[in-house]
Formats: C-alpha cells, structure tokens, sequence
C-alpha cells in the first residue's frame, strides 16, 4: 500500500516574513499583531497577498485591495513581499524533506509531495513519524506546517486541507466514505468553480453524491472528464511522486506578458503556441504525455494552476490544446494574467489507445499528419507549418 505525505507551510509568505524581519532585527513578529504582505500600490498592485490571523478576524481577506483593508484595521502593518528569501525558504525545506525519502515532488513553493511508501523498513509508524516531522520543523525552521497522509497524492493533499494551521491529519482508502464524501462539492481536488456549479445543476451536492452518481449521465455534461470526477470523488488517483531526479519528469515552456490580460483569444494563442513547441518536445524524444497542466502568475504575482489526466497518452499538438483549454476558465476566473505556462507530464515511451465510441478522430491519421508537419519544419528552418487554427483569426 502507498503512503504519500503532502506537506503545506501555513500562510507561507505572511511566516517567512516574519522570520525574515526578526532575523534582521525587526521589534515585533508581524503574525502576532494585524499585518498583512502586499504588492507594490504605486504599480497598480496593492492587493493583499497574505494576512496574519489577527488580521483575518477583522475581516480582511487575501487579494482585496490594501485601501478597503485599511478600513477595517486602521492600525494595519503591510509588509512587501521577499520572493527571494521565500524562495531561500523553500529550498531550505525541500533538503530537509530528503533527509527523510529521495522521492519528494515539489507542488508548488510552500508544498511537497514525498513517497514514502518503500521506507516502512525505517519508520514503524507514519503518523508518529509526521508528528515529529511538524515538530521538528517548527523547532528546526520557526514556522508550522499541515501534513496530509494518503495511499495516493490526492487524498494526502485532500488530508492536508481538512483543518490548520499545525495539523496532521490521514485520509486512507477506508477513511474516504467517512471523511470524505460528506464533504462540500467545492471542496475536491480538481474540481474549479464552473465545473461545481454544473453538478450542483445535477443536484450533485456532496463528494459522495459525485462518487455515486452515473457515469453516463455525468458524461453527458463532462465527456471523458466524468471518468476521472468520479474516480477522483472514490479517492482514486494513479498519479506518482516524481522526484527531482526522475528522468523526463516533464516538460514545459511558459511566457511572461508585455501586458497583464485576462483576454481569452489572446491567451489562446500563446498556449496553442507551447502546445506545439511541447508536441514537437514530446514527438523529438519519442515520448508521450498522460498528464497536462496549465499555470498562470498574476498581475499580484500569485500562482495558480490546475491539471488533468488524459484519456489516451499523446503527443499530438492539437489533443494537447484542446484539453489545455478546458481549463482555460478556471484558472483564469477574473484574474489578470502576467506569465502563462503548459506543461505535460507522466511521460512515457509507448501509447495505448483507450478507443472512445463518441469519438470521430482518426489518431493514427492525425498522428501521421503531425510527422509530416514536424518533417517539413525541420527540412525548411525558414518555413513554419503550424495548425491552421492559428491564422485563423490573420488578415490574408
């Protein structure tokens, strides 16, 4: 049985702060008084990044502005952010999770995946272990952590938003009716804004009323998605921890904006863009991908990403897009885009076609297309043959 742990810094950026200003000398720990991190107000980014709790029981909350925050605390500290040292931070942590098991996977600066699963000859018992773990962190580092264990990542990570801060908590395949079903739609990995509000359409209210409901008529409404709702909903995820080390972990290319936008037909583009050089990536290396993500940087400078499974693996350009633009509206919602990214991972050397009686693609005919593309691109440097969705919108 896998044993995942999913480690998350509580209020990453406000506790790094922190211990950041007391090292330089600073009188106060700003998570003990109202304070908040921030962007820069003269630049148009006076948003509020991170907040202490004694800032949130006034009612501040992350991304407002700093002026609507200051009318609820007139005696608010805000503080800019120090990506720098945050990322010191991180780095700092990330070692210290190796001294425990080679196999760690960063998920994003403040959290970590590690695989503990062949360790069981080390640890006699993972919680005792994930308790001292917490401890040893904060004692080690000065700030607290939540550890979430499960026999995959998505339960481990579903285990670590249960309750915070300075939490260990477990969600293990015979715990899921009981901790997770009676939880809120919204409340599942995976599932962003829009896609809650079709099921609650569905009168799909709860995880548990996802994870039993009709694969069929979900389909409907979710196409091949609905396949992995539902899994996901049975605490099923066959993702693996994929270590720093791990050959071809993935790939990726992403792109910082002259302008923070939140227009679609424009963001379209520029991931139809990385999808070829990705495609072409995958197609050079004889590898294909069972995992896409995309991810976005704020004009706050906050990340967000999201990612699915993919029915068959691919490497062809056009399958790439389509199922990176599927979660196009989620993550962007009415945020205003700096960088853009798609990556894909999972990768391996062979493809086995899952055959889809709703689907009117031809993937031998497709592939052999995209070899032909990839042929004449590589022959004619000067020449650049790409999708023809891509001029759709030039001017002859």
């Amino acid at each position: 049985m896998n044993i995942i742990f999913h480690i998350d810094v509580n209020n990453a950026f406000l506790s790094w702060s922190a211990i950041n200003l007391l090292q330089d000398g600073y009188p106060e720990d700003i998570r003990e008084i109202p304070s908040v991190i921030a962007g820069d107000e003269s630049k148009r980014h006076g948003i509020v990044l991170a907040k202490s709790n004694i800032s949130k029981k006034y009612g501040i909350k992350t991304a407002e502005t700093l002026h609507s925050a200051r009318q609820k605390c007139k005696n608010l500290q805000i503080f800019p952010p120090n990506y720098a040292f945050y990322k010191k931070m991180s780095d700092r942590l990330y070692e210290y999770y190796l001294t425990y098991t080679p196999d760690v996977e960063r998920y994003s600066i403040d959290e970590c995946f590690l695989d503990l699963t062949n360790t069981n000859y080390l640890y006699d018992d993972v919680l005792i272990l994930a308790y001292k773990m917490k401890e040893e962190i904060k004692e080690k580092f000065g700030f607290t952590v939540n550890i979430g264990i499960g026999n995959n990542k998505l339960c481990a990570k579903m285990a670590g938003d249960f309750s915070k801060p300075d939490k260990v908590h477990t969600l293990f395949s015979n715990e899921i009716k009981e901790k997770m079903w009676p939880l809120p739609i919204e409340d599942l990995l995976y599932v962003g804004k829009s896609s809650s509000r079709e099921l609650r359409k569905l009168n799909i209210k709860t995880i548990g009323d996802l994870a039993n409901f009709s694969l069929p008529i979900l389909k409907k409404h979710f196409k091949n998605n609905a396949t992995f709702m539902i899994q996901y909903a049975n605490g099923i995820d066959s993702a693996r921890v994929i270590s720093k080390s791990a050959k071809n972990k993935s790939i990726s290319f992403s792109e910082t904006l002259e302008f923070d936008t939140n227009d679609k037909d424009f963001l379209k583009k520029k991931i139809l863009l990385m999808c070829e050089k990705i495609g072409f990536k995958l197609r050079e290396e004889k590898l294909y991908a069972r995992t896409i993500a995309i991810f976005v940087k704020t004009d706050v400078f906050m990340s967000y990403s999201h990612q699915k499974k993919l029915l068959n693996e691919t490497n062809n350009t056009m399958e790439l897009y389509n199922n990176a633009l599927t979660m196009l509206d989620d993550i962007i919602a009415n945020r205003l885009v700096r960088l853009i990214g798609v990556r894909v991972s999972d990768l391996v050397n062979f493809k086995s076609d899952q055959i889809s009686l709703f689907s009117k693609v031809d993937n031998q005919k497709e592939d052999k297309i995209q070899e032909v593309m990839d042929d004449i691109n590589l022959k004619y440097k000067d020449l650049k043959i790409m999708p023809a969705i891509f001029y759709k919108d030039k001017k002859k």
